[in-house]
């Protein structure tokens, strides 16, 4: 969870209607927050989510295994992969 410091410098201004304002202010009435804490709690656990979701890959079991088999299996070397890595070799400068 993102941690909020004491000193607070950046704004952020918005527009709601009415009945929004309202919703908002009896909630962090509820909670026991000012509106404008409740607001920023509200918000940062929100895009922490997001971000996560996002940024979060959840596998079924076994597809999680087919997965990992793929990364530490080395597959055969055919011919196709001979010629990939050559043309990898000749296109990029690895140094």
């Amino acid at each position: 969870m993102v941690q909020t410091s004491t000193a607070h410098s950046e704004r952020i201004n918005l527009r709601l209607s009415e009945a929004a304002k309202r919703l908002i202010e009896r909630a962090a009435s509820v909670e026991g927050k000012a509106v404008s804490a409740f607001i920023v709690s509200s918000a940062l656990a929100t895009a922490e989510e997001t971000i996560e979701k996002y940024e979060t890959l959840a596998l079924a079991r076994n597809d999680a295994l087919r997965f990992f088999d793929a990364l530490t299996e080395m597959p055969e070397r055919n011919e196709r992969l001979r010629s990939a890595l050559e043309e990898h070799a000749r296109r990029i400068d690895s140094r």
